[in-house]
């Protein structure tokens, strides 16, 4: 163990787990994750989207999805230890939807974006902020940026309102070399600004990759519980806590919420490390492929998918 270093640590189950289950988590399973949370001492619990029901179809996607505020206060009548954060896309939130801070039981609001939306990203964090919001920018798919863009990228958070920006591994496919790469690069070309670390775990390498990130200044943490996660899932919440050497962190009201609620969820939905999810880690992929495979009958035909990706094709002779 390690001392914290001023961490925080965000828990993402609802909101990345829900890619999983659609959403389709009971206000009796949020309400009990949210107590354990918060008797952990957990920072921040992300308790789903904030985008909008008038611009993404909501049938068959449970209301995590969206997040209205009745919902949320009927399911946290009262806020203990832990902030609440959500998290919006470009292009899928009503501004309008959202009420000021003081009125809404959110804390953070997260805004995901490709580099090319980064101004887009950066509008909606001003109106969000203006708004009495803590607010990050979370810079998805960072494996594929060019140094050049993630710079300009950079330099435009740096003078913004924005608190925290988030080294984002979407695909799961980033080693410690290129996370240690990546923060020294955030920090360098954004130096006013807090990071923060969402690690995908499709090489497991989701913990590692976080606990260098911290040991080399982001203060951000983000996990899941028992790695709920899209695809192969996140670094595991019980994890963190066991790493941060603070006597704010408790890891026993955790393992009893993951006992009781999150072994019997595994036996039902599937999420965590398997071969397709590594192969499009290793290769650099989004995993949906992966994922279609997985709900298919070919779902372990593990070298015929690879091949797919792998094969050079083989161009006509010509006569």
């Amino acid at each position: 163990m390690v001392k914290s270093n001023g961490a925080s640590m965000l828990d993402c189950t609802i909101r990345d787990g829900g890619l999983v289950n659609n959403w389709d988590f009971s206000v009796e399973f949020v309400r009990e994750l949210y107590a354990s949370l918060s008797k952990a001492g957990v920072d921040y619990m992300e308790i789903g989207y904030k985008n909008s029901p008038k611009l993404l179809p909501s049938e068959g996607v449970g209301p995590w999805r969206f997040c209205d505020e009745k919902l949320l206060k009927e399911t946290i009548p009262e806020k203990t230890f832990t902030k609440l954060s959500a998290i919006v896309d470009i292009g899928r939130v009503d501004e309008d939807d959202i009420l000021p801070c003081e009125e809404s039981h959110i804390d953070l609001i997260r805004v995901a974006c490709y580099l090319k939306d980064v101004n887009k990203a950066l509008a909606l964090v001003e109106k969000f902020h203006s708004m009495g919001y803590e607010t990050s920018v979370n810079i998805m798919a960072v494996s594929n940026a060019l140094e050049p863009d993630l710079i300009e990228a950079l330099e435009k958070l740096n003078e913004s309102n924005v608190d925290i920006i988030y080294v984002v591994d979407s695909f799961g496919s980033l080693y410690n070399r290129d996370i240690k790469y990546l923060v020294e690069k955030f920090k360098e070309h954004a130096p006013k600004k807090k990071l923060g670390i969402h690690a995908h775990n499709n090489l497991q390498l989701a913990f590692s990759n976080t606990v260098l990130a911290a040991e080399n200044g982001v203060q951000f943490l983000d996990s899941s519980v028992y790695g709920m996660g899209r695809a192969a899932g996140n670094c595991p919440t019980e994890l963190v806590l066991g790493y941060l050497d603070d006597p704010q962190y408790d890891i026993a009201p955790v393992l009893d919420v993951l006992e009781k609620l999150f072994i019997p969820l595994r036996e039902e939905v599937e999420w965590g490390y398997l071969i397709p999810y590594t192969i499009t880690g290793l290769l650099n992929e989004h995993p949906r492929t992966a994922m279609a495979l997985r709900k298919s009958e070919n779902k372990d035909e593990y070298r015929n998918f690879y091949d797919q990706f792998t094969s050079v094709e083989t161009m006509p002779t010509e006569e």
